[in-house]
């Protein structure tokens, strides 16, 4: 069998050249569209989850010490049980989901859904301030506890999610030219 030399993408740069063109221009055209699209997806499987969950009485009983000690809502258990601000809280988080969902119909729907989310987490951050146990003074600064401590830190990204939503909407609704 004669030696055939093989030829390797590497040798033929103008190949190589093309197929990462190719790929940049893919990533160019659809890689924002499906990273929206997980973003988006993210935040409705999270407040669907979250939300599902206030409706149990486990979930309940855990915000107690979150809400309980926090100014802004400690009065809301005057109001109602810790099982009636739960559900209420439930249905609130679901109906976020439900509108940051409805961007596949309208982004007036998002962008109303993006608001209400960033005001409800830059509401829990305020328990990072408020909640006994979140920082771990014996380990120094900046030292905080898994629960409630690293929880609740989660929500500064997902602030950042929400008012990214909120944006990305708003800019969808802009009138485009003809």
């Amino acid at each position: 069998m004669p030696n055939v030399p093989i030829h390797s993408v590497a040798a033929h740069p103008s190949i190589q050249a093309r197929a990462v063109s190719y790929s940049l221009d893919l990533a160019d055209r659809h890689g924002r569209t499906l990273t929206a699209a997980g973003l988006y997806i993210s935040l409705v499987v999270i407040y669907g989850w979250f939300g599902g969950m206030k409706f149990t009485a486990y979930e309940a009983e855990g915000l107690v010490g979150l809400v309980g000690n926090n100014p802004l809502l400690s009065w809301t258990y005057s109001l109602f049980s810790v099982r009636g601000f739960s559900s209420l809280l439930g249905i609130l988080e679901l109906s976020i989901g439900a509108l940051i969902a409805a961007r596949l119909f309208n982004p007036a729907y998002s962008l109303v859904g993006g608001l209400l989310s960033a005001g409800l987490f830059a509401t829990t951050l305020t328990f990072m301030v408020t909640t006994p146990g979140v920082l771990v003074p014996e380990l120094g600064f900046p030292a905080i506890s898994v629960a409630p401590g690293q929880f609740l830190l989660k929500d500064i990204g997902l602030l950042a999610l929400s008012l990214w939503i909120a944006i990305d909407s708003l800019v969808a609704l802009r009138p485009t030219s003809a």
